[in-house]
Parts: C-alpha cells; structure tokens; sequence
C-alpha cells in the first residue's frame, strides 16, 4: 500500500520574464519500506521534487500525502512540526554546523522539537553508534572525513525516527569507495526502520540498489 504519494504535481519558477516549468502532471506512488531511486540530467527538477515531497517548497497545484496527511493543506506551522517529526533529508553537502560537535548537529532536531537535552542526546548517541561513530561524538565537522560528515548528515535525518527519507545526490561529494560504504548504509537503515525512500541519484550503482528506477524527463517520471 502507498505511503508517499504525488498526484498531478505542477511547479514552476519565473526566471526573468518567463515562466519555466518544472514539473507537469507529475505523480509518484511509494509503498512503505520501498526505495525509490530517481535520476535524470542535472537542472531537470531532481531536487525540485524533493522539496516539495518533504514539505520544503509548495507547489503550484496538485497533492502530496504522506500516510494519511495531505501535507499541501498544512499552514506553515503545522507543516514545519510535520517535516521536522515526518521526513529525514540528506543533502549531497552534509550542510552540518562547523561549531557544533557531531553529537550536537545529530541531535539538533530533537532539540529543535523540545526533546529534553538529556533525552536528546541519549538518541543522538544511539543512532551515530549505530553508523559506527561513537568514537567521534565530540568531534567537529572539520575534524572528520568527507564520509563521516555526510554518516553525521544521515544520523541527523534519522533521529526522529522518520517515516520517509528522502535523500539528494547523497554521495556526489564522496569518492567512490566512500560512496559505496555509504550506499550500503542507507540500504541497510532504509530496511531496518521500513521507510519509504526516494533518492535523487546521477549515481546508476546506488539506483540499481534500490527497488525501482525512474527517470525524470519533460516534468514527469517515467520507467528507467
């Protein structure tokens, strides 16, 4: 059964005097503890989607629901507190705070929802011992390795235990045996927890990896 669903998704942007159209009747269906890889060129509206998927952007018309919730409906409080408890992002640059330790950018989102510290920290741990850095909690950003980094990225997107993770060229910063590792992780965290994935991808190794492969093109998804 769906858990993410998109139907008739329209999004575009005004760049000058025109109007570019991003995506056009676009819809997508996946199941819960599926993961989706999404590819096409650079520019076509991977990371468009995304934003809208996880309730970063709005779209022009149509609708996203994540189980039950219609999240285009939700005024912007309520949408924020939903994104924040809902959906787990990876970004291609790990985007983590060079002043904080690994444990304090992992736990930042349970702080942000007023988890107690003491709560906060202790799944924080949990999960970067998990992706085994339980030897670099007090470590900062410029302290760690590319690959290390983007783990402390992944820890921060899980530790709310969300339902949908959606990730966007998690490896494009990473050489390729980091990447591997990391392809695997996600794999690995994507079947333990049962989420539904989509993940915006140029990399045709991690898409193979996943359940299924469309490509995006003209404003839709199609079968890779």
């Amino acid at each position: 059964m769906s858990f993410l669903t998109a139907h008739h998704i329209n999004k575009s942007y005004q760049v000058g005097a025109q109007q570019l159209h991003v995506l056009r009747d676009l819809d997508l269906s996946v199941e819960r503890g599926e993961m989706v890889a999404i590819v096409g060129a650079s520019g076509v509206g991977k990371s468009t989607l995304l934003h809208l998927l996880g309730g970063l952007d709005r779209m022009d018309s149509g609708a996203i629901h994540v189980g039950e919730t219609d999240i285009g409906t939700l005024p912007e409080h309520e949408l924020t507190t939903f994104r924040n408890t809902h959906v787990g992002f990876v970004f291609q640059f790990h985007h983590l705070l060079s002043e904080f330790t690994a444990l304090e950018n992992a736990e930042m989102p349970l702080r942000i929802a007023r988890l107690g510290a003491s709560d906060a920290r202790r799944r924080a741990t949990a999960v970067l011992e998990r992706l085994a850095l339980g030897e670099r909690l007090q470590h900062r950003p410029g302290m760690l390795s590319g690959g290390e980094q983007q783990r402390v990225a992944v820890a921060r997107a899980l530790v709310t235990e969300p339902s949908v993770l959606l990730a966007d060229e998690p490896t494009g910063d990473l050489d390729e045996r980091t990447a591997e590792a990391l392809h695997a992780l996600l794999r690995e965290m994507h079947r333990e927890r049962q989420l539904s994935s989509v993940i915006a991808t140029h990399n045709m190794q991690l898409a193979r990896s996943c359940d299924r492969i469309l490509r995006l093109e003209g404003g839709q998804l199609v079968p890779a």
